[in-house]
């Protein structure tokens, strides 16, 4: 993966001694000229040089995944 991360928050993951969740967008993230994406990451443990899990979602996607996960919120 390539281009210009920028962190935008990291949060404590509930139900982990030092889990994190970290929100970040990323610039041209498969080469020149791609589409930036956000970029949410789940790390099990502190000072991890890269999450366990991760997901890129575009631009275009963003409000119908939080509208998603909103929904998904109601039912737990």
């Amino acid at each position: 993966m390539s281009g210009t991360v920028t962190s935008i928050d990291e949060m404590t993951l509930s139900g982990t001694k030092d889990g994190k969740i970290s929100v970040t967008t990323i610039n041209e993230p498969y080469g020149e000229k791609s589409q930036s994406v956000v970029s949410i990451g789940i790390s099990l443990q502190a000072g991890a040089e890269e999450p366990d899990w991760k997901v890129h979602i575009p631009k275009e996607n963003i409000d119908a995944v939080i509208a998603a996960l909103q929904e998904a919120k109601k039912s737990l």
